[in-house]
């Protein structure tokens, strides 16, 4: 079975940093040269650019700042593998990435042991905790483009008229079926972030912890499945502007959706596995925010705030799918919380700089690597992003 990654839990920083970027170089194996470049949109990323630019974050905040001496690559591959950086520099235009077919994988390849290396050395050193605390960072990081490495490729792949497959025991959501029900939670004054006496990583969206009042509400067990959601689809869900949001229903009919992003004809989905016939069990994927908000209320209900996912979690630990499932969507916007204050410099970039238009989601999926995972995560994607996989759970008032 390929994985995204080995778990990060209780790990020496140095044995994390050697089995993360070990995954994201397993995560290439199974395709051709030709695939490496694939960007079957904007939105999306090459395999053979996820690679660098992982590199790229370690060479550029922590060995050319800190290392005296450090001899890094030629200047114009820091240009080519910036992402969003504007303060570390200029970046290569994001839909021409698929374009970079020089400099070549082996040099990329050595570029990375190099980079390594030079970590590992250091570590040995002992560096201060700040060091320790960016080279955490740069870990994190590369897991979450790990995640992104094959969403990508599965949306390159689904443009292909083959059907191309990733690999025949690649990642796949769990089809068992969904409980049914839900869990009804009384509200109350609530405790939401990132707790400061936790040793354990989190981002700095996820700070500080802050308390929120929620009234009494409820919560499904399970997320709603592909039999469901079929359910909406041949009920006219997709063709009934009183259940969309006025945005939604314009871009449902510019881009002329009628079903989730990678349902084909017969009940077959498109997936890491090729094609395959859709499980009416398992949870719908691979759906906007706004198709979401679009079944939720169909069905006489809504999505769950953030606050309220976040609550659930910590009174109903063991709640079904919501972790290593499917990202969740829910309907809070993505901000800053109460006091919140961004890193200085570039790495203030890293989220602060993404809170005006994007909607959470929570949880995490098949794809996110493991140890990856925990109650206070925020991800966060535009309302019509259908490529990650994503889904929902309901919430009703009361």
């Amino acid at each position: 079975m390929i994985s995204c990654s080995p778990t990060a839990v209780q790990t020496p920083l140095g044995e994390q940093l050697h089995l993360v970027r070990a995954a994201s170089e397993a995560l290439i194996t199974p395709l051709e040269p030709e695939d490496l470049l694939l960007q079957g949109m904007a939105d999306a990323s090459p395999p053979k650019w996820h690679l660098a630019h992982t590199t790229w974050f370690f060479e550029t905040f922590l060995l050319k700042p800190h290392r005296p001496g450090w001899q890094g690559p030629p200047e114009p591959w820091l240009v080519l593998f910036n992402s969003y950086y504007e303060s570390a520099g200029p970046r290569h235009p994001r839909p021409q990435r698929g374009l970079l077919s020089r400099p070549p994988m082996r040099e990329l390849l050595a570029w990375r042991q190099r980079v390594d290396g030079a970590l590992q050395l250091w570590l040995t050193e002992a560096p201060a905790k700040p060091i320790t605390d960016l080279i955490q960072l740069g870990i994190e990081h590369e897991q979450q483009h790990q995640e992104l490495l094959l969403m990508d490729l599965l949306d390159g792949f689904s443009r292909n008229p083959l059907d191309p497959l990733y690999a025949s025991d690649a990642p796949t959501a769990p089809c068992e079926p969904s409980q049914t029900g839900c869990f009804s939670f009384e509200g109350g004054l609530a405790a939401i972030g990132h707790n400061p006496l936790s040793q354990g990583f989190h981002f700095d969206n996820e700070a500080p912890q802050h308390r929120v009042w929620l009234e009494p509400w409820r919560l499904s067990k399970g997320l709603v499945s592909n039999a469901e959601f079929e359910a909406f689809q041949l009920d006219g869900g997709y063709n009934n502007p009183l259940l969309w949001m006025a945005e939604g229903w314009a871009i449902r009919q510019q881009r002329q959706w009628q079903a989730p992003r990678y349902w084909r004809a017969d009940r077959m989905e498109f997936s890491l596995r090729g094609l395959q016939p859709r499980q009416p069990t398992a949870p719908v994927q691979h759906i906007s925010w706004f198709e979401a908000d679009a079944y939720a209320r169909w069905a006489g209900a809504r999505l769950p705030t953030e606050m309220e996912w976040e609550v659930a979690v910590q009174q109903q630990p063991d709640l079904p799918q919501a972790f290593g499932c499917l990202w969740q969507w829910t309907n809070s916007a993505y901000g800053p919380y109460p006091g919140y204050k961004p890193a200085m410099g570039a790495i203030g970039e890293y989220n602060g700089k993404f809170m005006s238009s994007q909607m959470v989601l929570r949880g995490s999926s098949f794809l996110t690597p493991r140890g990856h995972s925990r109650s206070t995560y925020r991800n966060f994607f535009a309302p019509a992003c259908r490529w990650q996989a994503a889904g929902l759970r309901l919430a009703w008032d009361g």
